[in-house]
């Protein structure tokens, strides 16, 4: 696959990657949500920093021709959005990655970010739990650019050569408070709050730009979690 997507990708994209991933040992790299390029973008970064990319990805993307061949023969990890068994089987997998010693990505938010300004919105707990859960660190990752190639909520792809990605890696994140307590919703809620924010303070150095104090939030504002929203929030 990196044969194929590797010389593509370095005409498509100019990188400054900041910071570095740990060459060895298991981890979880939570990366921010904008666009539907961003599994390709995080991908290749995480590629050029010398680790194989292992996502949790939406089920539907193993269904599709060609793509699904790629995503199995990969290594990549389905998972079905509101089916408890599935996603248990989803998290029992991405634990044997992870206990290989493998790096496996998971998007904490889920979907796309439906803040106005794409900034990271309220995470999901999938992330938090399986970091508890077997004591593994949580390394954020915030990514801006892809928007100009794919625009948020659009299907056509911008051919733009040498589109400038800024990729930013965070240190572990500390979830020592929260040490032995996965079963506690309120631990997960808490650890899963501070890994977004921990996101959104690597985005606002890349972006040179202050976040909005609160996590956004769509069922705030009458919005679905998944899908496109019906009006899409002005840019």
């Amino acid at each position: 696959m990196a044969a194929i997507v590797v010389p593509f990708l370095s005409l498509m994209f100019k990188y400054e990657i900041r910071g570095r991933l740990p060459q060895t040992g298991p981890y979880i790299l939570t990366p921010n949500h904008y666009s539907d390029i961003d599994p390709i973008v995080t991908g290749y970064a995480v590629w050029k920093l010398g680790r194989l990319p292992r996502f949790m990805a939406k089920a539907s993307l193993f269904k599709i021709p060609v793509v699904g061949w790629f995503l199995r023969r990969s290594g990549q990890v389905p998972v079905e959005r509101g089916r408890s068994r599935t996603k248990a089987q989803s998290m029992e997998a991405a634990n044997q990655i992870v206990e290989m010693g493998g790096a496996v990505i998971v998007y904490p938010e889920g979907t796309l970010t439906r803040e106005p300004e794409m900034w990271p919105m309220r995470g999901k707990t999938g992330a938090a739990r399986l970091a508890l859960q077997g004591g593994i660190p949580v390394i954020p990752i915030a990514t801006w650019g892809a928007q100009a190639v794919l625009p948020r909520w659009e299907r056509k792809v911008r051919l733009r050569f040498r589109t400038r990605i800024t990729v930013a890696v965070g240190e572990p994140i500390d979830l020592d408070e929260f040490e032995g307590r996965h079963t506690s919703k309120r631990a997960v809620d808490g650890a899963t709050e501070k890994i977004m924010r921990e996101i959104t303070a690597l985005l606002e150095d890349v972006r040179g730009a202050a976040a909005p104090a609160e996590l956004y939030n769509p069922a705030d504002h009458g919005q679905s979690e998944f899908g496109r929203p019906d009006a899409e929030p002005k840019q």
